[in-house]
């Protein structure tokens, strides 16, 4: 049966006086200010997912070629963007690999598709009842409204046994836990729906190969979330198939024809 995935939604809430900070202006006074400035707000949308956050994966040659590549823009103004945000304290990292986009986590909207679906329908519930006694329609509103705060409470303290055990888990074996961490391993539970026993199998790999941070094993939840892999079965399987096909590759590779035997044609 397939899984019906209920997607979360993102987007950038730019503050009245965004723009009109002493930040924006200085960068906007750069030359080629409107290139930074949007290249600014896309590397911004790029992170909204992880919260403000941005990975360099060692694929290029820094972060922004890596950025370049992802926001689709020339990289020299990229590299001029991320110094100038960086020089502002507008990006910050610890490590070189994990970098944060300050701004952003006061500037994240988000809603899942279940909530873009309630919301548009009491949007249209509202609609039709203004066509109705104002009295009525006030009484209906109220206790709709009722109806909707319930069952958000329910939603907002369901918190399983389960979750718990995998928040304590990723504690005893990887390390301390913040907000953004812990909303990212419940989105991969509730959202993505991969099975509690995968995402342990996640932060054992991360444990065990000595990469005890988020950022790695964010990597491999989202990519098998992205791979519609959501269970160990699953994942033994794609495992199998990897193995198989090294080695296929490796037999391919070992074999050398003999420059002294005929060619079989």
């Amino acid at each position: 049966m397939a899984v019906t995935q209920n997607k979360r939604y993102y987007w950038l809430q730019l503050k009245e006086d965004f723009f009109t900070s002493k930040e924006m202006k200085l960068l906007r006074r750069l030359p080629g200010g409107d290139e930074h400035t949007i290249i600014y707000l896309k590397i911004m949308l790029a992170s909204l997912q992880d919260s403000g956050k941005i990975y360099f994966e060692n694929l290029g040659n820094d972060l922004a070629e890596e950025i370049s590549l992802l926001i689709d823009e020339d990289v020299e103004a990229v590299r001029m963007t991320l110094l100038f945000l960086t020089n502002k304290k507008l990006l910050t990292t610890k490590d070189k690999f994990e970098f944060q986009l300050e701004q952003v986590p006061e500037l994240i909207g988000s809603e899942t598709a279940s909530t873009r679906r309630s919301r548009k329908h009491r949007e249209l519930q509202k609609t039709l009842q203004c066509n109705t006694d104002a009295t009525e329609r006030n009484g209906d509103i109220d206790i709709k409204k009722n109806i909707d705060i319930n069952i958000e409470l329910e939603v907002d303290n369901e918190k399983t046994a389960t979750d718990t055990n995998i928040y304590d888990y990723y504690q005893q074996r990887i390390g301390s836990l913040d907000g953004y961490q812990y909303e990212k391993l419940k989105d991969y539970l509730d959202i993505d729906k991969l099975e509690p026993e995968l995402v342990k199998r996640a932060i054992d790999r991360g444990a065990d190969n000595s990469k005890r941070n988020f950022g790695y094993i964010n990597k491999i939840l989202k990519n098998w979330a992205q791979n519609g892999i959501r269970t160990i079965a699953q994942q033994d399987e794609e495992q199998r198939q990897f193995v198989d096909s090294k080695a296929n590759k490796q037999k391919s590779n070992d074999w050398v024809p003999d420059p002294n035997y005929p060619p079989p044609y």
